[in-house]
């Protein structure tokens, strides 16, 4: 893990001069590329502190920090499996250790296996389910300790959860539609302690895993009632809303940035 400190940027929300994270930590899982590092910066332009997980890409999460850093907020990136409990937990530890609170978690990590149901392996069946499904519940499970009156879980999900519009994509909406009630069970059991909890549901979004210029792009904007790819800021946009001030009477929901997909 590594850690950077201070810098300069531009302030974006902001009431009497005060952005509307400020002071607030925020830990994004998966946060080194596409949606997560969108989501981290955003974060971190709303005046949160960042810390973002990756797996094996130390130079891109670094780049995500360096960017942070220079908005004058703090940053911390910790290198986690999350196929791997252990790690889970050490991540949350590691970011409780650093700032001494944690007040939003972004669940955002992922893994996609697509193909018909009868090439699936159960290897792929495995590693989805621990990536998308049980990373989830136990970061949840380890933030929840360190979580006050305030605070918030976000989880990104996919609209393949809420539309399924093409085969091949059982494992992956399986996976996705499963945060639809992780999102709703922990919303009523943490919202006694002025905890949100709610769920992102990205449409086809510009990322390096599938590009807008790729080969299914044209076939994936016929699907969309807008026409074209979001951006991963677009998918941030929303995620920090649920993580603000704003949002504070906003739980348990499940929020579509698809360009009208699921319509």
């Amino acid at each position: 893990m590594s850690e950077t400190g201070t810098g300069s940027s531009k302030e974006t929300t902001m009431t009497n001069g005060v952005t509307a994270l400020d002071g607030k930590v925020a830990l994004v899982t998966g946060g080194s590329r596409g949606i997560g590092a969108a989501v981290a910066l955003r974060l971190a332009e709303e005046g949160a502190h960042v810390a973002l997980t990756h797996q094996g890409s130390p130079e891109a999460a670094e780049a995500v920090a360096a960017k942070i850093t220079a908005m004058g907020r703090s940053a911390l990136a910790v290198r986690a499996d999350s196929a791997d409990p252990e790690a889970v937990r050490a991540a949350v530890a590691a970011v409780a250790g650093r700032f001494g609170r944690l007040d939003v978690l972004v669940n955002n990590a992922g893994v996609g296996a697509v193909g018909p149901i009868g090439e699936m392996t159960a290897d792929q069946v495995d590693r989805v389910l621990a990536v998308n499904v049980r990373a989830p519940y136990l970061y949840a499970q380890a933030a929840a300790e360190h979580l006050g009156e305030g605070g918030r879980i976000v989880g990104i999900g996919s609209c393949m959860a809420r539309r399924t519009a093409f085969p091949g994509s059982s494992l992956y909406a399986t996976s996705k539609a499963a945060l639809s009630g992780l999102t709703k069970a922990l919303a009523r059991e943490l919202g006694p302690r002025g905890i949100t909890v709610n769920l992102v549901h990205p449409g086809p979004v510009d990322t390096d895993m599938n590009p807008a210029d790729g080969e299914s792009a044209a076939f994936q904007h016929g699907f969309t009632a807008l026409g074209r790819f979001g951006t991963p800021a677009e998918v941030a946009d929303a995620v920090a809303y649920l993580a603000g001030e704003g949002a504070r009477y906003v739980t348990g929901a499940e929020l579509d940035v698809d360009g009208g997909f699921a319509v």
